[in-house]
């Protein structure tokens, strides 16, 4: 498949008059290429996450690691998105992200139907479009809607926002502010 060139800066304002249009103003353009996928975040995944295996939009319903690098090769522009927030209460966090994603949805549906067929959304967290999920790709409810997180798709976020200077850190405890991040790959 032929690659486009990457977008000029002509093409970038036209999206960011659409990414603004959708509310966002808290994004960098990044060369997927400058994206890092590392076999620690897996890990992470597989040894960290209490969730492993239950979400069809997790590991290990997700391609392998090389695979996953592989994909951001295929692209030559990428949007990063920032969403900062302070909850009370942690398990408020999975609403959220629910509204979050759903609003980066129709953003992405957009860009899609402006010509860029490969449009492809990472959310900003883990798929969490249904109430409960089936854990299962073939049997997902919501297989339009569904998207893998960044760090499903093995990109070590910390390393790829701070190239950006974003701010992000290992919150220590509730009170402190997250610093979420969705991928919306553009060719």
């Amino acid at each position: 498949m032929e690659n486009r060139p990457a977008l000029n800066q002509k093409e970038r304002e036209k999206f960011e008059v659409l990414i603004k249009k959708h509310g966002y103003s808290d994004f960098k353009w990044i060369d997927p290429r400058n994206i890092i996928v590392a076999q620690w975040v897996r890990m992470k995944c597989m040894f960290g996450c209490g969730g492993y295996g239950e979400n069809a939009c997790c590991p290990p319903n997700l391609p392998s690691v090389i695979e996953c690098e592989r994909f951001f090769q295929e692209y030559n522009q990428a949007i990063i998105f920032r969403f900062a927030k302070k909850l009370d209460n942690p398990d408020e966090r999975h609403a959220w992200s629910r509204k979050v994603n759903l609003k980066l949805l129709k953003l992405e549906r957009e860009v899609f139907f402006s010509g860029y067929e490969r449009a492809f959304l990472l959310f900003m967290d883990s798929c969490n479009i249904c109430a409960e999920c089936v854990g299962e790709k073939d049997k997902c409810n919501e297989p339009k809607m569904a998207r893998p997180s960044p760090e499903g798709m093995a990109v070590d976020v910390y390393s790829t926002v701070k190239q950006l200077g974003f701010p992000i850190e290992v919150r220590t405890d509730y009170s402190q502010e997250m610093n979420r991040y969705a991928f919306l790959m553009i060719q």
